[in-house]
């Protein structure tokens, strides 16, 4: 059987390597990454194993239908005391040996059960490599995902050193404000306070970036991982043209997920098939070539002699008709238990489509809104920052008081954060979604890519 499917194609595993190890300051884009995680990722070679040992298992359905040869000898030596009446001087202690010969082949001709397991080796191809499609989209994701999981630490970290500076700042003008008078011992304090919270947070970050550094190594195995950032204000993606209901009419039609369920559910009919085969005969017919020879005579002769069917025009040929009549009731509870058995794989089926289908609503509105929420914290970014410059100029003049300037700062680096992630989060989700509907390829990165800074 032949098998269509859009397999993922990788860069050279030498190009990706060189790309990756040809300088430690160098730092990594997301498809070279990709690349390096299918021939590292310990999770994903399983499941590449996994899928080669089940077209193997599929594949051995083909020995129920095609003949089967098998080569048969066998010799035996009989020691005898016995008495010829033609031949006297042959009576007493004799040896005989025979030897023999032949070569069987068999051709199932009528067998409903192994024609059904034929048929259920079809489905798991199909069914192995919608498996291993899956693997292959997971990985695209998981790497993805954790890259800007890489990259919302390190713009976490920065802005909090950022932050960290402006309140070193901030608390040096509310000194020198004290010494000569102009303020209070408040505001010292305040931003005393506000710098040692933001130096915890930093220690905070930090060890996140670590850890996050150690996530994308264990799949592309590295641990001095300089993951590319996003270029300064690069447009985003654009929103999906299509409706909310046609991305979920390609996914039931599509998804991996939705047909594994249906070729499991295809493999269930076809046992019940089998099951119900227990009813009916069987018939199978054989041809033997073969031949016996007769060493030292033998109990009816002194003389050897040899005897062969294996002439091409003298085979012997039989057929062998098999009925089963009774079994113990071993039959009908089989059968039985298989019709329940198919009744849960539809029930599988049905879920798996409805999950599919809300999977994919959910992805289509989580990228609407995050497309949204993007836009509303860059214009949040902006007020943020005017709110800022007005407390600073309040402060410089009287009208406010320190802690004013330090939440708005505080305020202005958390939206930095959030748009950040949001913006992440957007490229992520545009994966998620063609994940849930089966349409991700590697080639989908390549948007995504150019977007980061050369």
């Amino acid at each position: 059987m032949k098998i269509s499917r859009n397999l993922f194609r990788p860069l050279p595993v030498a190009l990706a390597l060189v790309l990756s190890f040809s300088s430690q300051a160098r730092a990594q884009n997301l498809v070279t990454l990709y690349e390096i995680a299918r021939e590292y990722d310990a999770s994903f070679i399983s499941a590449k194993a996994q899928y080669e040992a089940n077209l193997a298992k599929a594949n051995q359905t083909l020995g129920g239908i095609l003949p089967n040869i098998s080569l048969g000898s066998t010799a035996t030596r009989t020691n005898a005391t016995v008495s010829y009446d033609k031949a006297p001087s042959s009576n007493g202690e004799n040896t005989f040996g025979v030897y023999s010969a032949n070569v069987t082949m068999t051709q199932p001709l009528y067998r409903p059960a192994v024609w059904a397991t034929y048929k259920q080796g079809g489905r798991q191809l199909l069914l192995a490599t919608a498996q291993f499609e899956a693997a292959e989209q997971e990985l695209l994701v998981r790497v993805t995902q954790t890259y800007f999981d890489l990259l919302s630490s390190q713009d976490s970290l920065e802005f909090v050193r950022a932050q960290k500076r402006a309140v070193a700042e901030q608390l040096a003008s509310a000194k020198r404000n004290f010494e000569v008078g102009t303020a209070t011992i408040t505001g010292v304090r305040d931003a005393q306070a506000r710098y040692d919270l933001t130096h915890a947070q930093e220690i905070s970050a930090e060890n996140d970036v670590r850890i996050k550094i150690l996530a994308l190594g264990l799949a592309v195995g590295r641990t001095d991982i300089k993951a590319k950032p996003l270029r300064d204000n690069s447009k985003l993606i654009d929103p999906p043209k299509d409706p909310m209901e046609d991305w979920v009419s390609r996914s039931e039609a599509m998804s991996p997920t939705v047909r594994q369920s249906q070729l499991a559910l295809d493999v269930a009919k076809l046992e019940v098939d089998k099951a119900s085969a227990g009813h009916l005969p069987t018939l199978d017919g054989s041809i033997v070539y073969g031949g016996n020879r007769n060493l030292g005579g033998s109990s009816f002769s002194p003389l050897s002699t040899t005897t062969s069917t294996n002439h091409i025009l003298n085979p012997s040929a039989s057929l062998t008709l098999s009925v089963p009549l009774f079994a113990g009731l071993t039959t009908q509870y089989r059968i039985r238990e298989t019709k329940a058995l198919e009744r849960k794989a539809m029930a599988d089926f049905d879920n798996a489509k409805r999950t599919v289908a809300q999977n994919t609503r959910s992805a289509y509105l989580g990228l609407i809104a995050g497309l949204s929420q993007v836009k509303a914290y860059e214009a949040a970014e902006a007020s943020t920052q005017s709110a800022l410059d007005a407390n600073k100029l309040g402060y410089s003049v009287g009208v406010n008081i320190n802690i004013d300037v330090l939440n708005s700062q505080s305020q202005l680096y958390q939206t930095k954060r959030d748009l950040a992630k949001a913006r992440y989060d957007v490229l992520v989700g545009t994966l998620k979604l063609r994940q849930a509907t089966g349409t991700l390829t590697p080639q989908d990165l390549e948007p995504i890519n150019q977007l980061l800074a050369p």
